[in-house]
């Protein structure tokens, strides 16, 4: 009995110690809050199961693309970046990654997300003829200009926008002049949200540019839209639709060029990660329920942290896949 007691105590005692060694090991954990509301969930999201759930300490250290991109390559921090949009950072990525500098754990930590041209459900409802934005561009009759009611309004980007150049070359690559459509310039952000509440509304019909995750995609219920078309290569992309007209000639229709956005973490924190590099491999926010989230924070104006809670509290089902079955029962002890 004594030497079972023994030996018990022995196997406890080397469990204790490597709960403590993984503990130590993940240690201090930095991690990027971008600022966009998804972003700045996600985070918390993040510094709430890694503390609870595996024993980490995470510091939130405010971020953007280039710069957290740029800190994490040349000074290895911050150690994580839960919502890396990496079209804009593809190349030094890339190269970032071969010599072993950073590391991809997920290349899509949320689910349905990108850029295009986007209608409302009611339309879609009404008009279940328009699959494809090549159907879209045979009716502007649909979409009375607010300006000259005999013409199509698309609705664009803000003048100063990256994406107004994309929308203005594919307008031209798509002839939408010739088939009777005229450009909308929203003015701002807000101007842009405000037409789309507006039609939603009053039940009118809304064609234009956004992107997701946000609050308006979810509010709203936007479908996007298949253009129709293949997207054209990158060639076309990169070197004609997303520059100034002046040099861009002869654009080819396409699609919208695929967003890119990753988990990406250091090599220092790889090396130390343990179990909590299997979290991020697989922690996938849903779309829908990520646009809800953001409807939430938008409603309610709630924080990042705000929306942490909201989000555990409230999708038990999807966040306890992501996790160890222990660390599930520590996180849900802790809410």
């Amino acid at each position: 009995m004594k030497k079972l007691l023994l030996a018990s105590a022995v196997a406890a005692g080397t469990m204790l110690g490597m709960a403590g060694q993984a503990s130590a090991a993940c240690g201090t954990v930095s991690v990027a809050e971008m600022n966009w509301a998804s972003a700045q969930a996600m985070a918390n999201v993040d510094k709430i199961i890694l503390e609870s759930g595996y024993g980490c300490k995470v510091e939130i250290v405010p971020g953007d693309t280039m710069p957290t991109f740029t800190s994490m390559n040349e000074k290895g921090q911050p150690d994580v970046a839960g919502e890396l949009w990496i079209n804009a950072v593809a190349n030094p990525l890339a190269k970032a990654k071969s010599e072993g500098r950073l590391h991809t754990v997920s290349e899509g930590p949320i689910s349905g997300l990108g850029e295009g041209w986007w209608l409302l459900p009611h339309t879609m409802k009404a008009h279940p003829e328009l699959k494809t934005v090549l159907d879209v561009l045979k009716r502007p009759d649909l979409f009375p200009h607010p300006e000259d009611k005999s013409k199509g309004g698309f609705h664009t980007c803000p003048s100063g926008w990256g994406c107004q150049l994309a929308n203005g070359n594919l307008f031209r690559a798509f002839e939408m002049e010739k088939k009777g459509w005229r450009l909308v310039d929203p003015g701002s952000a807000a101007g842009l949200d405000a037409s789309i509440a507006k039609a939603a509304d009053r039940g009118q019909n809304w064609f234009g540019y956004y992107w997701s995750p946000t609050s308006i995609v979810g509010k709203y219920g936007l479908t996007m839209l298949d253009f129709g078309v293949p997207f054209a290569g990158k060639e076309n992309w990169d070197g004609c639709v997303v520059k100034p007209e002046q040099e861009c000639s002869n654009p080819k229709p396409s699609a919208w060029t695929k967003s890119e956005v990753h988990t990406v973490i250091t090599d220092s924190f790889k090396k130390r990660a343990g179990p909590v590099s299997d979290y991020f491999a697989k922690r996938i926010f849903p779309g829908p329920v990520m646009n809800k989230l953001l409807v939430y924070m938008a409603d309610q104006q709630a924080t990042g942290e705000d929306a942490a809670i909201e989000f555990l509290t409230k999708n038990e089902d999807v966040w306890t896949s992501w996790v160890t079955s222990d660390a599930a029962k520590k996180i849900k002890a802790g809410l």
